[in-house]
């Protein structure tokens, strides 16, 4: 019995000597009794001078926490540490290099303890290539949506210009969009719903491009989309057998991201403008071809929208005059060189016993005046607000130069109401656009500048494109708040834009101007009367006033006042004047 104990514990010693992990058995001091040669050998650098008497003390520059351990372990037996990482060579300047050892220590009973002691380096590195891999993937991954972000988006499309540049055969083309209308959702119904319509405009965008295989999948190359900015995207489609096979997608996916989105119980309209560059005009890097792209998608944005518009270097060095210009535009606000015209709206019809600023055929002469901003630029003379006004709207100035134009226009109009008496104008119109209409503080704003001025509510007209106010649902709730001020809205540029007369009912306006493309053929042109004619009997039946624009001549203003429109504005009467030149026209004109 005593010889198979002997030869048990013979083969045991054996096999702890031959393991492939280090063994160690120690005192409840850290004594070793018995150590293998594996654990020796990942020992043995932790003890320069050779001694592995003391486990505790061999490890006690990288766990020197270890003989607390061991004492507060109040159980007979168990596990005292487990898969504990220590950087071998990391003890002084530099840890985390070199060796990695695992450690594990077994409480076997009351006297003894038991180390396990493995090589972990391999594992380690495995570990940090693994986690590489993950930080780059995620690194090139848009948590959002899932696609690819603007990283890996500039990767691919520098794979795709060398490989291009080198064999010059395939086409490929770079489509960069914009949501359109992606700020008004985030405005109305939350940044959950905007996060919400991302998300939605991804997969379709997937779904869209999946359709079109047939058009890439010839030289076995699949589109890349990826989201590269707030609610901007890119699709790079690279092996396309002729340049113009995108415009099969790019019209597709104007279609398709254009239709109404589904959101809770709410249809949102939510289309795209989208730049292309072709390969033919790709220059420079993957930066400088994603540029061209945006700029061109820009011009799509400036043209309304929901669109495509194919890049060409022309569109670059309008790009570059548009962003000095902006530039000079900051400039212009800070040094005064903004100024405002006033065009007069004059009397068509006959008004019942009036007195005030009215003739002796009893219309009025001078029913208001609208003003209209103009830039005196150092060098190029008068910019036109044609020129400068988009630009102040993309780049943020447009309150500004809002708030410019209603102040002066304000103050200036009520000087008149105090010098000129009867003879002053009786309404002050003054235009706002989309940018202005969609910010928060514009109710706030106007409400301030009324009563700094001491401008009387009922004396001021915001005009509003007839476009803007019908398809957009914050511009109609802001116009709402605004009439809520006591002041009048007017419709401007009407019979150009998406709504109609059977909805002009819905919209909270006081006046509708009809727009200078139908008042310019009034007296040659028997269509255009006739819808001149019902856009003033609708507007009356609901109790709007009228205004024809750009009227230029007599024959126009005939017909004008023959159809029962109130009030007139154009050349015919007077050009934007400044407001001395106003003050003039008004003693003159009114008086007369």
């Amino acid at each position: 019995m005593t010889t198979d104990c002997e030869q048990a514990y013979e083969t045991l010693v054996q096999f702890l000597y031959r393991a492939p992990i280090g063994l160690a058995q120690t005192t409840m001091d850290g004594d070793i009794e018995m150590i293998n040669p594996m654990s020796a050998q990942l020992l043995m650098p932790l003890s320069p001078d050779g001694n592995l008497a003391n486990l505790f003390d061999t490890l006690g520059q990288l766990l020197p926490q270890l003989p607390q351990m061991v004492r507060e372990h109040a159980d007979g037996s168990g596990v005292v540490c487990e898969s504990l990482r220590l950087h071998v060579s990391g003890a002084g300047e530099r840890r985390g290099a070199g060796q990695v050892l695992s450690f594990s220590l077994l409480k076997l009973d009351a006297h003894r303890l038991m180390a396990v002691i493995g090589d972990a380096t391999l594992e380690v590195e495995r570990e940090a290539r693994g986690l590489a891999r993950q930080l780059s993937d995620a690194a090139r991954l848009d948590a959002l949506t899932q696609m690819p972000n603007r990283a890996a988006v500039r990767e691919q499309l520098q794979i795709t210009l060398a490989g291009e540049r080198l064999s010059g055969a395939a086409e490929f083309a770079v489509l960069f969009m914009n949501c359109d209308r992606f700020a008004q959702v985030n405005d109305t119904l939350g940044h959950a719903a905007g996060d919400t319509l991302l998300g939605l405009i991804a997969e379709r965008l997937r779904s869209a491009l999946r359709a079109q295989d047939r058009i890439i999948r010839g030289a076995h190359r699949v589109p890349m989309a990826a989201r590269v900015g707030g609610d901007e995207f890119v699709v790079v489609l690279d092996g396309l057998r002729r340049a113009d096979h995108v415009l099969v997608v790019a019209r597709r996916l104007v279609t398709v991201l254009g239709q109404p989105y589904g959101i809770g119980t709410q249809a949102i309209h939510c289309g795209v403008s989208m730049g292309i560059v072709l390969r033919a005009h790709a220059r420079g890097d993957a930066d400088a071809v994603l540029q061209d792209a945006s700029i061109a998608m820009a011009e799509a944005k400036r043209a309304g929208g929901s669109r495509y518009v194919i890049f060409d270097p022309q569109m670059r060095e309008r790009a570059v005059r548009r962003g000095g210009l902006e530039a000079e535009l900051r400039s212009a606000l800070a040094g005064g060189q903004l100024f405002v015209v006033y065009q007069p709206l004059v009397g068509l019809q006959p008004v019942p016993g009036a007195q005030e600023g009215g003739g002796a055929d009893g219309v009025d002469r001078c029913a208001g005046v609208e003003a209209l901003v103009r830039w005196q630029h150092p060098t190029r003379g008068v910019v036109s607000p044609l020129e400068f006004i988009a630009i102040a709207e993309e780049s943020g100035l447009i309150g500004e130069v809002g708030e410019f134009v209603l102040d002066t226009a304000c103050r200036q109009f009520v000087r008149w109401q105090a010098t000129l008496g009867p003879l002053a104008p009786r309404i002050l119109a003054v235009n706002v656009s989309r940018a202005q209409l969609t910010r928060p503080q514009i109710v706030a704003d106007v409400r301030r500048i009324l009563e700094q001025t001491g401008m009387a509510p009922q004396r001021l007209q915001l005009e509003v494109t007839e476009s803007l106010a019908a398809q957009d649902e914050l511009v109609q709730s802001r116009l709402h708040e605004l009439k809520a001020l006591g002041l009048m809205l007017a419709l401007d540029d009407f019979g150009t834009g998406y709504s109609s007369l059977a909805s002009l009912h819905l919209l909270p306006v006081d006046t509708v101007k009809i727009d200078r493309s139908f008042v310019s053929e009034a007296d040659t042109s028997h269509r255009r009367r006739v819808l001149i004619e019902a856009t003033v009997r609708v507007a009356h039946s609901l109790g709007m006033v009228t205004v024809a624009e750009g009227i230029e001549t007599e024959a126009q203003a005939r017909v004008i006042r023959e159809l029962g429109c109130e009030k007139g504005q154009g050349f015919l009467f007077s050009r934007p004047l400044p407001a001395d030149d106003i003050t003039a026209w008004l003693e003159s004109t009114v008086a007369a």
